[in-house]
């Protein structure tokens, strides 16, 4: 044996006995100054054989001592005379690879909580801030008489992918803000930057490196692609080419991060860097002949997904979008000779998610479903006739269209280029020009006579309850009938007796009344004066209602007009000092069309609860308040509500709440909860309390994150509707299982709202809580 290496075994060896067993400061400190001579950059260095002679067998070894003995005791033997730092030299000064190793297995080797952990976690955060991570991959790239070890990459790799999620698995609240993802890989990217410059300039001074490990497969990958943090991801697909060549054709970890963990994962990121890396990604698959297989590979994997039902329910709406995204920038990139082979299977699996995205419940969803169905279509099957779709334009869709035109020159070749049709709408200027092409120019349009027209008389507005619906049932002049449409809202508030009179069936033929001309705002018209015939004679009205909800032969939109109504109606009968109300100008529906501005009338009616109950301080003259009077919602509130908990979990033949009818079964709940919110201070609240948790608690677990949404307002609703004394005395056990759920909603909903009101609900629990326990304080 090499009389070097014979020396260093038995110093090394005495030198782990006297650590692991000794009490004695001084010798500790001798003991630790003797090897630290082992370490390149001492002040009194060993021989160069004795140094790597340590470094590649006995370095480890010495950590894994200094790690086990770091507590309180040991570091206070030598605490004047910086035992601890000198502890800290070994693991900041010696190989990092084994160094970080070493941590990052003391960490996950901890059987808990300790002094210990929390100290080699620090030394770890020390480990990141010295720059050390560089020296780890600047290691990898360098020949030390042998190629680095694939099993060394390989744990390596896996180490330093996972370290946020390891360390915070370990350090659970008491985590470091060095191990955040938002903080470490960003740091991550700089070190990368840092060793890719130092290999250019060892290339350039002519040392002796491998080329092959100049940024080892496994490790260049790591870095660029697993975690990538927005400033580290090149936003042109050449840079992407040169970087990484065809890497992802000979190395299969490669080709899955490339066409799977990214493309189905990596979300998170902010808005302006999603579309850039994508566009850099696939840009980067369609960019070279030899990796656009891979491109039909990927999109086949984007279309399962984007079509599978459980998605749809489960997947963050940033994931749906990021997807859909992904899906049009890939048939963009795509020519039509290479869809062609693979058409049936990509047809299957849009179509599979046009229905399942249709049926959702949540409006982006459904346009996310009608932007992708029209171009994809367009693309695989365009002999076809064109699918178009109605919806707004706004700026997640213009993007969208957008996405799915052909990517410039400079980003794919020129083969690869097809053109593709596309479903985008045109603008007002290509309008004009296409209708000029072809021969329909204002110039050559002969405007028509109307100087003889005159101006149809209206018919005259009845001035009677009875007449109203009489020409609402039976008339044929179809001007006597939208005069008496528009007049019907007006008369019924002005002679409540005369209403009362016809209410019941008023309310019927209101709620199967269609539009039999053109009259603009019948949708509104309807329903004021099928609101106001509520209000005039509530209880039977409601009754009628109600019944009807779960009847036969109704349609969902019939259902769900019913349950607008009734919430319009209980908000005007619980306003305070309530007089006759002028007609309105214009629809104030529960559910407005995407992008209103107005706010639906069940969120109105929470979020002014939710401000009464927030005090405020403020200068000046106070507002003069409403008017006081009776609530009279108060003696009518059970009609409005418990008909509609009676048979939501009984199917029709055409109506199935727990099944297809999930939008109904969602603006359900939210109804419920606005019917719970306006009979605050009811002498029914607490019974309606009641039998809306129980609701609540059935469907708790419902897949569809509307429904979800409604029934965490409802929870909302009755925390802000009973008092609180009544209910902890009424509904004890009630609320200590909704507590439960509501802080696992809130911490692993899919649904970013979902999360939201249940933080919400939660805090009213808690203001609950707290003010009781205030006031039985003595």
């Amino acid at each position: 044996m090499d009389p070097a290496v014979s020396a260093v075994r038995v110093a090394v060896r005495e030198a782990v006995h006297t650590l692991s067993s000794c009490e004695d400061g001084d010798r500790v400190l001798s003991t630790l100054g003797s090897l630290k001579r082992y370490l390149s950059g001492a002040e009194s260095p060993a021989p160069p054989g004795e140094q790597e002679e340590f470094a590649r067998v006995h370095f480890a070894a010495v950590l894994r001592c200094l790690a086990g003995r770091l507590s309180p005791g040991w570091l206070e033997l030598g605490a004047d005379d910086g035992l601890e730092e000198l502890c800290a030299s070994f693991f900041l000064e010696g190989p990092a690879d084994q160094a970080f190793l070493v941590l990052m297995e003391s960490i996950e080797g901890a059987a808990g909580p300790s002094f210990r952990l929390m100290k080699t976690a620090q030394l770890l955060a020390r480990f990141l801030g010295a720059g050390r991570m560089a020296a780890v991959m600047e290691g990898q790239c360098r020949r030390l008489g042998e190629p680095a070890s694939p099993l060394l990459q390989e744990t390596l790799l896996t180490k330093v992918v996972g370290l946020p999620d390891r360390l915070a698995n370990r350090l659970q609240r008491e985590n470091l803000d060095a191990f955040l993802p938002q903080n470490y890989f960003p740091l991550l990217a700089e070190e990368m930057v840092r060793v890719l410059q130092a290999v250019v300039d060892s290339l350039r001074g002519a040392v002796t490196l491998c080329p092959s490990l100049l940024v080892p497969p496994n490790l260049e990958f790591m870095l660029f692609s697993l975690h990538p943090s927005p400033p580290t991801v090149p936003h042109r697909p050449e840079v992407l080419s040169r970087l990484l060549g065809n890497l992802v054709i000979k190395n299969k970890k490669a080709q899955f991060v490339m066409t799977r963990k990214l493309l189905f994962l990596q979300y998170h990121h902010s808005v302006r860097a999603r579309t850039p890396m994508l566009q850099s990604l696939l840009g980067y698959l369609a960019a070279d002949s030899q990796r656009r297989p891979l491109l039909v590979q990927a999109l086949k994997g984007l279309l399962e997904t984007w079509g599978s039902a459980s998605a749809i329910r489960h997947a963050p709406l940033e994931q749906q979008r990021y997807l859909s995204k992904a899906v049009l920038i890939c048939l963009a990139r795509l020519g039509e000779a290479e869809l062609r082979d693979s058409r049936d299977e990509l047809l299957a699996s849009l179509m599979a998610g046009v229905k399942s995205r249709l049926d959702s419940s949540l409006p982006v969803v459904r346009r996310l479903g009608m932007i992708v169905a029209e171009t994809a279509s367009a693309r695989l099957h365009p002999e076809g006739p064109p699918l178009r779709f109605q919806y707004e334009e706004d700026e997640l869709s213009r993007e969208m269209l957008a996405l799915a035109a052909p990517p410039p020159a400079d980003d794919s070749p020129v083969e690869a280029r097809p053109d593709v049709p596309l479903p985008c709408r045109l603008g007002p200027v290509a309008e004009t020009k296409t209708k000029r092409s072809i021969g329909w120019g204002d110039d050559e349009l002969v405007p028509y006579d109307m100087s003889g027209d005159q101006e149809l008389k209206r018919s005259k507005a009845p001035t009677y309850v009875r007449d109203c619906l009489e020409a609402l049932t039976s008339c044929e002049d179809w001007g006597r009938w939208e005069a008496a449409l528009r007049a019907l809202e007006g008369l019924v508030i002005r002679n409540p007796a005369a209403a009362r009179e016809v209410s019941v069936e008023l309310a019927k033929v209101l709620l199967h009344l269609e539009e039999k001309t053109c009259v603009e705002g019948f949708e509104g018209l309807r329903q004021r004066a099928l609101v106001a015939v509520v209000v005039t004679d509530p209880a039977p009205v409601a009754e009628y209602l109600t019944t009807q909800f779960y009847a036969l032969n109704f349609s969902l939109r019939q259902r769900m007009d019913i349950l607008d109504v009734l919430t319009l109606a209980a908000q005007e009968l619980s306003r305070p000092g309530r007089l006759p109300k002028a007609p309105q100008c214009g629809p104030p529906g529960p559910a407005p069309p995407p992008g209103s501005t107005v706010a639906p009338a069940w969120r109105t009616v929470v979020e002014e609860r939710i401000r009464s109950k927030t005090r405020r301080f403020s200068k000046g003259s106070a507002r003069r308040g409403r008017d006081a009077g009776p609530n009279q919602f108060n003696v009518v509130a059970g009609y409005f509500f418990f008909p509609l908990l009676r048979h939501f979990d009984r199917p029709l033949v055409t109506f199935d709440l727990l099944g297809d009818d999930q939008l109904v079964l969602g603006r359900l709940a939210h109804t419920l909860g606005a019917l719970m919110c306006l009979a605050v201070n009811t002498a029914v609240a607490v019974p309606m309390g009641k039998a809306l948790l129980e609701f609540v608690w059935t469907l708790r677990f419902h897949g569809d994150a509307y429904v979800r949404r409604g029934l965490l307002s409802a929870v909302s609703s009755v925390l802000l509707s009973v008092p609180g004394e009544q209910l902890l005395a009424d509904l004890p056990d009630e609320l200590l299982e909704a507590r439960s759920w509501l802080a696992d909603v809130a911490e692993r909903d899919s649904d970013e709202d979902c999360r939201t009101l249940a933080i919400q609900a939660l805090l009213l629990l808690e203001k609950l809580r707290d003010r009781l326990l205030a006031l039985a304080a003595p």
